[in-house]
């Protein structure tokens, strides 16, 4: 089976299935230099698009095909919807629920990171921007003071005053607290990703706007899943 992976998901479930004896492959983008690697084989790279996806599955005899990948990775999940019709190989989605909004936040959704740059001058000028390095450049022409997370470096184009900070989560509760104080951040731009929430509880006690962008949908015709255990239950039930 093939796990499009990436995710601490991805790592958790690979780990399940290799201790069961079924054998893995998992595939990372390759978009960071030191990524954390999963139990059993690891193949590094893309696959050409969906052909070039489609190509693998069958060459290699792929039975199983979970896109267990970030929730915005929206061609890496087109390209398996797209193999796995072309091929019949069973397609399951494994996506960590997204958050929910809670009495005192307040958050405004938006579609894309363009509409949130749009959106960003009317709610603050201090921002709190954890988007991933390759939508930072949907913020260069904002006129504000950015402070930007990251595991990687960004690339131009990026705001005039930006300052990185180069970090992988998880985050404590503590940790963001101290953040958003000694940054004075008065707005926080996110995607809505799901998992650990630190930032987004920080941001709800100090009463700090959150702009929110959705999700993409996934394939109609997968199986999406929550955990790892459902996952897991559906591969080897």
């Amino acid at each position: 089976m093939l796990i499009l992976g990436g995710t601490s998901e991805a790592r958790a479930l690979a780990g399940s299935l290799s201790q069961s004896g079924i054998a893995v492959i998992s595939s990372l983008a390759g978009r960071t230099s030191t990524p954390l690697l999963p139990a059993g084989e690891v193949r590094i790279g893309g696959f050409g698009g969906a052909p070039g996806l489609a190509a693998y599955l069958e060459a290699e005899r792929i039975d199983v095909l979970v896109d267990a990948t970030h929730p915005f990775a929206a061609v890496i999940s087109d390209n398996a919807g797209a193999a796995a019709a072309v091929t019949g190989v069973p397609l399951i989605v494994l996506r960590r629920p997204g958050w929910s909004e809670q009495a005192g936040d307040v958050w405004h959704r938006v579609r894309e990171l363009g509409e949130a740059a749009a959106l960003l001058p009317r709610l603050g000028h201090r921002v709190f921007l954890t988007t991933g390095r390759q939508g930072i450049g949907e913020f260069a022409s904002v006129d504000a003071w950015f402070l930007a997370r990251s595991v990687e470096p960004p690339e131009p184009p990026m705001p005039a005053r930006l300052e990185v900070v180069l970090d992988r989560g998880p985050f404590t509760l503590e940790g963001e607290r101290r953040l958003l104080t000694r940054h004075r951040i008065d707005v926080l731009v996110t995607k809505d990703s799901g998992g650990p929430d630190a930032k987004l509880i920080a941001a709800r006690e100090r009463h700090i706007p959150v702009i929110m962008v959705n999700r993409p949908a996934t394939a109609p015709s997968a199986r999406t899943v929550s955990t790892v255990a459902e996952a897991a239950r559906l591969i080897a039930p």
